[in-house]
């Protein structure tokens, strides 16, 4: 519907749309559908081997495949923009879709419906390969350089979740189908449907499906939970298309609450002419969904007629328009109150019907159309105008291909959640490949989307790379990188500018022994390895970098500060920075929370106040003065006050020692 509403109103826009040839019927179809809208030679059809659905491993090589077929079909036409409709399909049939795979980029903009299986990973990602499959979808929809959202809310939910730039992500709302409207309906027609679904009373009705987000069993029991009397006259109809064993499920449910047969019918799956007639003919439309992205059968409702209720959740605050009209889901008793007053009242009832006729004209395809246009002529026009509109004549056939060294979670380490969130960005530029050396990568869209390599591995291929990154910090987790770079030099991300503590570390350890004096001299000289000699070697950790080989074998550095530039130059004079690019510790900001809700699971009250030191509980943290400081203010003494250490203790000493300076003290843990 939406691509025939662009179709109407772009007739100053060049419109092409094309179609997977995996679905011959479809492709008939959908000619006729667009005829008179788009020239036929603009309806162009592009082929791949399949079969290619994600359910079946068998068929990754011919996905893959057709994946880069589509994407080289469409930049040959060369758009100024792509409009992929859907991007979620393909896992149990032979849809294609793919976002940024190839290196000739075309301007891609995305409908996005919502994140429910990232929302509710417990339910719909427990499946490993289904979690994969929906990984990969979700890196490909951050590979975009538009975003439209069919709510507001989807669009919040795109921004937060996934960390989207605002300016780019647009709500263009959805729209009904024009046959979902008040109509007479003949009486013996109403008769006949009546008989057919066992509907012997006014009813109360529900249409969408069997979820756990849809609470049907709060449903019901908020109908179980109204009068006797009122419910002996209505019956609940809950329209979906159910499997009989599903169905036994909620029957018995229904009995346990009280219910008898014939109050709660199931018809099942119906046609939308059935549908329409049930709009029309329902005293009541209830719609109890914890969640969705837009919530069509409301609107469908309110277009048809039906005075319309719902949950004050999620996106159908927009859909249905009025507060008085809203429940809290999670509360049966609610729900079965606006039920009782929906039905008992005729003048709220009347009221919602006529509510729900003007709302409902308030959305339309012609209006998302417009404002999709709107902000495909937007992105045009600022990429025209920044001259970022990529070639469509390219000598390079891929991306170029990166090898990535760094921490990654589950390692407790900063780096490891800097790279967590840096990998996905990074991945709209470059074909991706994690070097490791850990057990195991936890985060799964790491593990959907990019290829994990061991050093082993890496050591034999390293040549294989166009460029090489290393993230170095001054644990444990990177020194597996100082050898690699002395054998395959690359870009360097200098997370901390002294790596004299894992240095020492491995010596001490024996990993590489000697490396700590070794690189102490050749950094900072005889005078450093001596005073190292007479002070003892922690005094040497602390003062000296012992960075310089890092910095010279590196083909670039990154830092995160200008103040790491100034320690370069002071300790190894002011040219050696003059080509360092400096790029701030970005983090995506942190998603919405309930801080009362996060207080309450700390066991904290409303008014206690906390300072807190986040990182690893070390020397190098300053963690012993940040408790003395502690221990001498007033805030020590004010038992509304704490002072929480968030982090890792490396040294078990330290924080023995910790533990007990407060103890001394007469602080309590």
């Amino acid at each position: 519907m939406l691509a025939q509403a662009l179709a109407k109103l772009g007739q100053y826009h060049e419109i092409w749309i094309a179609l997977n040839g995996l679905f011959p019927d479809a492709v008939e179809h959908l000619r006729k559908k667009f005829e008179g809208l788009v020239p036929s030679e603009r309806i162009v059809v592009w082929h791949a081997p399949g079969p290619v659905a994600a359910c079946d491993p068998a068929n990754a090589w011919r996905r893959e495949t057709a994946e880069l077929l589509r994407e080289a079909f469409i930049t040959g036409l060369k758009p100024d923009i792509v409009h992929v409709a859907s991007l979620f399909e393909g896992w149990a049939d032979n849809c294609v879709t793919s976002v940024g795979k190839s290196s000739e980029r075309v301007p891609v903009a995305v409908t996005v419906y919502d994140l429910i299986p990232l929302l509710y990973k417990d339910v719909y990602l427990s499946e490993p390969q289904v979690r994969a499959w929906y990984y990969q979808k979700l890196q490909w929809l951050k590979n975009a350089e538009l975003w439209l959202a069919i709510s507001e809310h989807t669009r919040q939910d795109v921004i937060e979740q996934l960390g989207l730039p605002e300016d780019r992500v647009v709500n263009i709302s959805a729209g009904r189908d024009p046959r979902f409207r008040p109509i007479e309906i003949d009486p013996a027609a109403e008769a006949s449907l009546r008989a057919r679904y066992r509907l012997n009373r006014p009813f109360v009705l529900y249409v969408g499906g069997i979820e756990p987000r849809k609470n049907i069993e709060g449903l019901l029991k908020a109908y179980a939970l109204l009068p006797k009397d009122l419910r002996e006259r209505h019956q609940l109809v809950v329209v979906c298309d159910i499997q009989e064993l599903e169905r036994r499920r909620l029957y018995e449910l229904a009995r346990r609450e009280g219910l008898h047969q014939g109050d709660v019918v199931f018809p099942g799956f119906v046609s939308d002419e059935v549908l329409i007639a049930l709009y029309n003919l329902c005293k009541l439309f209830v719609f109890p969904s914890f969640y969705e992205g837009f919530g069509l059968p409301p609107l469908e409702a309110m277009a048809c007629g039906a005075p319309v209720i719902a949950s004050n959740t999620s996106s159908l605050p927009e859909v249905v328009g009025w507060e008085k009209a809203l429940f809290d889901p999670k509360r049966p008793e609610a729900i079965a109150e606006k039920m009782q007053e929906a039905l008992t009242d005729e003048v709220f009832r009347e009221a919602l019907k006529r509510h729900g006729l003007e709302q409902a004209k308030r959305f339309s395809w012609e209006e998302s159309a417009r404002r999709a246009l709107k902000a495909f002529e937007a992105l045009h026009a600022e990429q025209s105008k920044a001259g970022a509109k990529a070639p469509f004549s390219s000598a390079r056939s891929r991306k170029p291909s990166l090898a990535y060294l760094s921490p990654l979670p589950p390692a407790r380490t900063g780096i490891a959640d800097y790279s967590q969130e840096l990998l996905p960005e990074l991945a709209r530029y470059y074909q991706i490949e994690l070097i490791i050396d850990q057990p195991e990568v936890s985060d799964p869209w790491l593990t959907a989307n990019f290829p994990i390599r061991t050093v082993e591995w890496f050591e034999k291929h390293a040549d294989r790379y166009d460029r090489i990154l290393y993230h170095f910090g001054n644990s444990e987790f990177h020194k597996h990188m100082f050898r690699l770079l002395q054998r395959h030099p690359g870009v360097v991300v200098l997370h901390d500018f002294y790596l004299s503590g894992v240095l020492h570390w491995m010596d001490h350890i024996g990993y590489t022994p000697g490396v700590f004096h070794a690189e102490l001299y050749r950094a900072h000289g005889w005078g450093a390895l001596a005073e190292c000699l007479e002070s003892g070697e922690e005094a040497a950790v602390w003062k000296y970098p012992c960075n310089l080989s890092v910095i010279q074998r590196a083909e670039g550095v990154i830092v995160h500060s200008h103040y790491a530039t100034e320690l370069a130059a002071r300790w190894y004079g002011k040219g050696i920075a003059r080509d360092w690019r400096v790029i701030p510790h970005l983090r995506r900001l942190p998603i919405k929370s309930d801080r009362a809700a996060a207080r309450a699971q700390l066991g904290l009250g409303s008014d206690d106040f906390l300072i807190c030191s986040f990182g690893f509980i070390a020397k190098t943290k300053l963690s012993e003065a940040i408790l003395e400081g502690w221990l001498r203010s007033r805030l020590a003494r004010d038992p509304r006050c704490r002072l929480v250490f968030v982090g890792h203790s490396f040294e078990p000493e330290l924080e023995a020692k910790l533990r007990e300076s407060a103890k001394r003290a007469g602080v309590s843990e």
